[in-house]
C-alpha cells in the first residue's frame, strides 16, 4: 500500500519509524506535520519530532498551516495515497481528506476507547486512578475518537509510573500495534467493529491552571497530579513565597512512621517529616512523600539532594 502519515509530536516518531522500516511490504509516499512553531524558554522557532525524523529519514514533506484549503491538501492529493496513517498530528481533517485515501485514514489513540477520548487521554487515565490503558487503532470518521476500532492492545499503569514514561510505553506500543494492524489490513483479515455505546469519557486538554497543588486534597489524588503533570505543566506549589514544582511523589497512611498522632493533626499542607530521602507533607487526608522537587531556575533533584541545599523543618508550611 501506498502510506502518507500524518504526526507531530515524539509519541508520532515509533510509528513514523516503523513505517519507513516496512518499505518491502509498505511505500511510505509522504509525512504531513504541523508548522515550525516557538519552544522553549527563548521560543525559538522549532520543528517538530516528526518533521525532524521524516528529514533525518529523507522523506517528502509538507506543514500546511490547514486541510481545510485546496493548496493545503496539494501535497496530499499529489502523493495519492491508498491509506494515511495519524498519530497526534494536532490539525482537523476535513471531510475532504478523510475521502481523499481509496482505504481511508487510521489513528492512533493512546487509550482503550471509548475510554478517554480527546487531547489529553494518558493524563487523564492516571489523574483518574486507572490501572490499565493501551492503544487504540480505529478508522477515522468525523467525530471526536468516534471511528470504527481495528485493534486494542492493553498495558498496566504501574503505580509509579509518570506521564513522560507512560506516553513512551504507549509510543511503543502503538508502533507495534500499527505494525499488526496494517499486516492484517492488506490480507484483508481486519474487520471495523464500532465502538461499545457505553463507557464513553472525555479526556480535555490539559492546562497550565491545573498544576498548583491544593494541599486539601487527599494524599492520593495530589500523588495523581504529581505523576500526570510530569513533565508538564508539573505539579507545583509555594514555599516560603517561593514557587516549588513536585515531580515525584507518593501517598502514604499517616501512621507510616514515627509521631502518627502529631501527623495526623498537622494542617493540611504542612511538613510533618524530612529526610532523608523524602519530604512529608500532611494533605487534606493521607499524607505525601515527595521524593523528587525544583526550586524555579534549577535542575529537578531528588529529595535528599534538595536537602543539602535547601534546610527544611517539620513544622513549615506549603501552598
Amino acid at each position: 500500500m501506498r502510506i502518507a502519515f500524518a504526526g507531530t509530536p515524539d509519541f508520532a516518531v515509533p510509528a513514523l519509524d516503523a513505517l519507513a522500516n516496512e518499505s518491502s511490504e509498505h511505500e511510505l509516499v509522504g509525512v504531513l506535520t504541523q508548522p515550525d512553531r516557538p519552544s522553549g524558554r527563548g521560543r525559538a522557532i522549532t520543528p517538530s519530532a516528526v518533521k525532524r525524523a521524516a528529514l533525518a529519514a529523507g522523506l517528502p514533506l509538507s506543514q500546511p498551516q490547514t486541510l481545510r484549503t485546496v493548496e493545503g491538501r496539494a501535497a496530499l492529493e499529489s502523493w495519492r495515497p491508498d491509506l494515511l496513517v495519524v498519530v497526534a498530528y494536532g490539525l482537523i481533517l476535513p471531510e475532504e481528506v478523510l475521502a481523499l485515501p481509496r482505504r481511508g485514514c487510521i489513528n492512533i489513540h493512546a487509550s482503550i476507547l471509548p475510554r478517554w477520548r480527546g487531547a489529553a487521554p494518558i493524563q487523564r487515565a492516571i489523574l483518574a486512578g486507572d490501572t490499565v490503558t493501551g492503544v487504540t487503532i480505529m478508522q477515522m470518521d468525523a467525530g471526536l475518537d468516534t471511528g470504527p476500532i481495528l485493534m486494542q492492545r492493553t498495558i498496566p499503569i504501574e503505580r509509579s509510573a509518570v506521564s513522560g514514561e507512560l506516553t513512551a510505553a504507549l509510543a511503543r506500543l502503538g508502533a507495534e500495534t500499527l505494525r499488526a494492524a496494517l499486516g492484517e489490513l492488506a490480507a484483508g483479515r481486519l474487520a471495523p467493529r464500532a465502538q461499545p455505546a457505553v463507557g464513553a469519557t472525555y479526556a480535555p486538554k490539559i492546562e497550565k491552571s491545573e498544576a498548583p497543588i491544593d494541599w486539601h486534597a487527599s494524599a492520593l489524588e495530589i500523588e495523581r497530579r504529581v505523576r500526570a503533570f510530569n513533565p508538564w505543566p508539573v505539579a507545583e506549589t509555594r514555599l516560603a513565597g517561593e514557587s516549588l514544582r513536585i515531580l515525584r511523589a507518593r501517598a502514604e497512611p499517616p501512621e507510616a512512621s514515627a509521631g502518627a498522632a502529631a501527623r495526623v493533626s498537622a494542617a493540611a499542607g504542612t511538613i510533618v517529616e524530612v529526610g532523608p530521602e523524602s519530604i512529608v507533607i500532611r494533605c487534606g487526608s493521607g499524607l505525601l512523600a515527595i521524593t523528587e522537587l525544583q526550586r524555579p531556575g534549577r535542575k529537578a533533584l531528588p529529595a535528599k539532594e534538595f536537602l543539602r541545599a535547601v534546610r527544611l523543618s517539620a513544622g513549615e508550611h506549603l501552598g
